[in-house]
This record gives structure tokens, sequence and C-alpha cells, in this order.
């Protein structure tokens, strides 16, 4: 089994039982969230993007895989839902036991 940072984890099992205001809590205030582009920032940002793109479309998450580069956690992910689904990276900076920063793109 892969280990992650608590926070990644939370992300993960926040998700899946599509708690949303737990899942905007594991962000810190002043996060940034990218998705292929579309940036969103501080807790209503990520709010907004879980709204549309995430718990908002019934993701459901499965760890694969996670790698340490840096200061950054690379994590692979299978998603599924009724949104995107497949398989890809999302990149993770962790700021304590939330998340400050994700990318998510190619």
């Amino acid at each position: 089994m892969t280990s992650v940072p608590a926070a990644i984890q939370h992300f993960i099992d926040t998700t899946n039982a599509g708690d949303t205001e737990a899942f905007v809590d594991g962000f810190t205030a002043d996060a940034y969230l990218e998705d292929w582009g579309r940036g969103f920032h501080g807790h209503d940002g990520v709010r907004s993007w879980d709204r549309t793109d995430n718990i908002g479309r019934q993701s459901h998450f499965e760890l694969l895989g996670a790698r340490e580069d840096g200061e950054v956690w690379v994590v692979t992910l299978r998603v599924s839902g009724n949104g995107y689904n497949g398989t890809g990276d999302m990149r993770f900076t962790v700021d304590g036991d939330r998340i400050a920063r994700l990318i998510i793109s190619a």
C-alpha cells in the first residue's frame, strides 16, 4: 500500500465520503488549486471547484501510487464518477495537515 501525507489521504477520504465541509477544511485558507489551467483561490475557490468538478460530480478516488519530488507529492489516482473518469497525476504541496497547493494537469 502506498503511503501519503495525512493531508492527501484526507483529500481522498473526504471526496470518497462526499463530505464537502471536511474536504474544504483540508486546504489552507490561502490555498491555490489549478485544474488544467483554471485557477481557484482560497476556501471559496476550493469549494467552487469541489461543487463543479469533484464531490458535486460524485467523484471517487483510488490511490494507485505516490512519490515525493522535492517539496511536491506526485500522486497517481484513478478517478471515477459523473465527471472526469480516468487515471492521472495530481501534484500536491502540503503545509502541515492541510493542502496548500494542488495542480491537476498532464
